[in-house]
């Protein structure tokens, strides 16, 4: 089974209100010893397997990859050539597949006609454009540094330099989204048609500035201008049927693929297959131990440089937390879960936990397939949290 590479890049320009990720905005000067220690940790990986249940990645160096993936973060702050050194560190590391998925996560405002023509020639052949909306208002209220030209400029820089193969996001629940605003920006990304669509609910938790906010009741960050929980589901049922309209695949509860476009990089964590993540804050698993590293840069960085190991986390997966890390990840596909496989690998019969969801409507057994009701993806949590209670 071919692994998974990620590689986390945890700098930002700013730092958006939503956000709940380990990320920073620090000096440009930071970046270059960043990309150094990800190469130097990538390399140090055949030297340094921590792999116990996955045969294919137990020696990294024979270990084969078909997806890299640059996330954060905002990876195109970086510089094309220590994007470029650190492409190359990988293939010298791993064997990577012919025809691999190689995806860059960038923002509208961050990409250039000179760097979109870069990107491709080191061998990036898939971009995720952080868009989130299309309306200024709602941008700008959220922290974003682009604007809804800049995307339109960037797509056709992208197109210009080759790339066939973008994604967009959106969020539902912006602080003042309206009912027309949504709409629009739906619209908006119809007519630019990328290959593939993430589309996320806002999450209200501590984790964030507007989260925080929200939750005490205040209104900075526009936090009274959070539109109410059952319109922001309307917006994504609106969303759902638009792109099913426009030919687009619903395989994930939060993404959309034009036939053949699915990301193959994320369908590994979903599936469980094994991956391999660089970088500070940055998740591997190889099919029975999860790791991570370190989540502040400036420790990774130190660590790679004095030679010690940057994983801070490392636990072993029980059989009851890989069973339930298959009833929640499987269920996010809209395809759903082999039900008699997984009865028979885990010897666990499951009927007696299904029956009160079926019973509800909130999910359907079609032959020995599970899946969740298709009207009901917008409380896919509370459906989970019921089946693994």
């Amino acid at each position: 089974m071919n692994l998974g590479v990620y590689i986390q890049v945890p700098f930002c320009q700013t730092k958006c209100t939503y956000c709940n990720f380990h990320t920073g905005v620090v000096s440009r000067e930071r970046y270059q010893p960043y990309a150094s220690a990800v190469c130097r940790e990538i390399a140090g990986s055949t030297d340094n397997p921590v792999c116990a249940g996955n045969a294919a990645i137990t020696s990294p160096a024979s270990a084969s990859a078909d997806t890299i993936y640059f996330g954060g973060g905002t990876p195109s702050l970086l510089e094309p050539s220590a994007l470029a050194r650190i492409i190359s560190t990988v293939h010298a590391t791993f064997q990577i597949a012919p025809e691999s998925e190689i995806t860059l996560e960038a923002d509208p405002e961050t990409i250039s006609a000179e760097k979109a023509r870069a990107w491709r020639a080191v061998g990036f052949n898939r971009i995720s454009l952080g868009v989130q909306s299309f309306n200024d208002l709602e941008l700008r209220s959220a922290g974003r540094m682009h604007r809804r030209a800049d995307i339109q400029a960037a797509l056709e820089f992208l197109r210009v330099a080759g790339f066939d193969n973008i994604s967009m996001d959106l969020i539902a629940g912006l602080p003042h989204q309206t009912h027309a605003s949504w709409e629009s920006s739906t619209s908006e990304l119809l007519r630019l048609r990328p290959e593939h669509v993430s589309i996320y609910m806002l999450e209200i938790d501590e984790g964030s500035r507007l989260g925080r906010e929200s939750l005490a009741g205040g209104e900075r960050y526009s936090a009274g201008k959070i539109p109410p929980d059952d319109a922001i589901a309307e917006f994504y049922e609106s969303a759902c049927a638009r792109l099913a309209a426009a030919g687009y695949e619903h395989y994930e509860i939060s993404n959309w693929a034009l036939p053949g476009c699915r990301s193959r990089h994320n369908l590994k964590y979903w599936r469980r297959e094994p991956y391999l993540g660089f970088g500070a804050g940055a998740h591997s698993f190889d099919g029975a131990t999860r790791w991570a590293n370190i989540h502040d840069s400036g420790r990774y960085v130190a660590a790679i440089e004095q030679g010690v190991s940057p994983r801070e986390q490392i636990e072993p997966v029980t059989p009851e937390q890989a069973l339930e890390e298959e009833l929640f990840l499987g269920l996010r596909q809209l395809e759903g879960i082999d039900l008699a496989r997984i009865e028979r690998e885990y010897g666990v019969e499951l009927a007696g936990r299904i029956a009160p969801l079926r019973s509800q409507g909130l999910v359907e057994l079609v032959g020995s397939r599970l899946r969740l009701a298709p009207d009901r993806l917008t409380i896919s949590n509370e459906v989970f949290v019921e089946l693994l209670g």
